[in-house]
């Protein structure tokens, strides 16, 4: 075997490795520093302002042979909240809306993943806020599944939005003319461990 053919076979040998990899089902583990959970509402029909969250945990559960056994679980500390406006985030964290020292985290735990294309999912599943549990939509696009170039590890990244009624988890203040509807924006990217 000359070196050119050397160099082709390696080559096609870490190919085939790599496709073994998403082959085979795959645990990632959430990047917290490249994820971000955006939510907004309507404030008296003037304006829609937007909040997010941040140091989000999970894994993302993913198996490319068959999707609908892949899964998603997520904690979010409600005591990261971030609306630009320091009083409000105070606020945010009082008995009247998370009530964060009962309830100090966000939690989503999938319970279904249906396909439409290789890159668009529904993923359903179980959202507990402030100790309520609801059933919600998440419907996710995939970004990308390849090797990092950076890190040199397998990752994922996904889009996703769902929306749903906050006073449905116990955090109704000041609705209607606040919003009761939240629409949430979701990013984020997601590693192997090495």
């Amino acid at each position: 075997m000359n070196h050119f053919t050397s160099k082709i076979a390696l080559g096609l040998s870490a190919a085939i490795a790599s496709a073994c990899v998403f082959a085979a089902p795959v645990s990632y583990k959430i990047d917290p520093t490249h994820t971000a959970t955006v939510f907004s509402w309507n404030h008296f029909g003037f304006s829609t302002p937007s909040a997010n969250f941040t140091d989000i945990q999970g894994t993302i559960h993913v198996d490319n042979q068959k999707p609908s056994n892949s899964s998603v679980d997520v904690t979010i500390p409600v005591s990261s909240v971030n609306t630009n406006v320091a009083e409000l985030d105070k606020h945010f964290q009082e008995k009247e809306w998370f009530d964060a020292a009962k309830y100090p985290t966000i939690t989503f735990k999938s319970t279904k993943v249906e396909t439409k294309d290789k890159k668009h999912f529904k993923i359903t599943g179980h959202l507990t806020v402030k100790g309520v549990t609801k059933p919600v939509v998440l419907n996710a696009v995939l970004n990308k599944q390849a090797v990092h170039p950076m890190t040199k590890a397998q990752a994922i990244g996904f889009n996703a939005t769902t929306t749903f009624n906050r006073s449905a988890f116990g955090i109704g203040s000041y609705v209607p003319n606040v919003g009761d509807k939240i629409t949430v924006n979701i990013t984020t990217e997601a590693s192997v461990a090495n």
